[in-house]
Formats: structure tokens, C-alpha cells, sequence
């Protein structure tokens, strides 16, 4: 399942335009991410008002198999984060494109958004 409304990035990322905050993009982690991950039990977020550089580590995504970076898929100030998955990190298995998204970023450079995979490109990277 790969939503056609949303950009996504080699590493597994989605980005949803435009974010409940003004200015920002949702980010979170694709269905074949987290199916690969297996049954998630913690997640470590960017903090509100960090600035990061597009394809930087942000933070992880810890499973009962691996532990998995997280990365920012544009550059930019994160303006909100997913609180709900301190208490329940399995939201990201059972709803990866609803309630189990990461975090907020405002773009500095609103081009980065134009590299980013579509749909059909990015299920082409990933053999489907």
C-alpha cells in the first residue's frame, strides 16, 4: 500500500503536504518500512525547534529485530512531533500513514520537495 497524495525518499520516508502546523510537511515511515522493521517499541523524535539538514539521522526507530535511524527527508525546523508514540511506538506498525507519523518540518528550501519520490518511483525502488 503506497499512497499516491504523498512524496517519498530511498530511505523509506513519507512526507504529506501540507502539515497540520503553517508551513510544514508531516513526515513519517512507509508501510514496507515498517513491515520490515517488525513490531516497534520505541521511537526517538527530533525535538520541536531543532534545525535539520536533509538526509541527516533525526532519529531511530527501535524493533524487536533492529534498531533503524530515522532520517529528515528535507532540510528544515521541526515545528511538531508525534507525542502519542512515547506511550504507543506500535501506532507506526498498525496506522504508519495516520496516526503513527513522526514528525512536523517546515522546509527551508521548498525545491527539496520537488527531488522526492512520487508514488510509482518509489515502488519501483522497492520491487513492487
Amino acid at each position: 500500500m503506497t499512497p499516491d497524495d504523498l512524496k517519498y525518499t530511498i530511505e523509506h520516508e513519507w512526507l504529506r503536504t501540507p502539515g497540520e502546523q503553517p508551513g510544514s510537511v508531516r513526515v513519517g515511515i512507509t508501510d514496507y518500512a515498517q513491515d520490515a522493521l517488525g513490531d516497534i517499541v520505541y521511537v526517538s523524535l527530533p525535538e520541536v525547534g531543532v534545525t535539520l539538514a536533509a538526509g541527516s539521522a533525526c532519529g531511530e526507530l527501535e524493533s524487536t529485530k533492529s534498531v533503524s535511524d530515522v532520517y529528515a527527508p528535507v532540510g528544515g525546523e521541526v515545528v511538531a512531533r508525534n507525542e502519542a508514540l512515547d506511550a504507543t511506538p506500535e501506532l507506526v506498525n498498525s496506522d504508519p500513514y495516520g496516526d503513527g507519523w513522526l514528525f512536523e518540518i517546515v522546509p527551508a528550501d521548498a525545491a527539496e520537495l520537488d527531488q522526492l519520490l512520487d508514488a510509482g518511483a518509489y515502488e519501483a525502488q522497492i520491487g513492487n
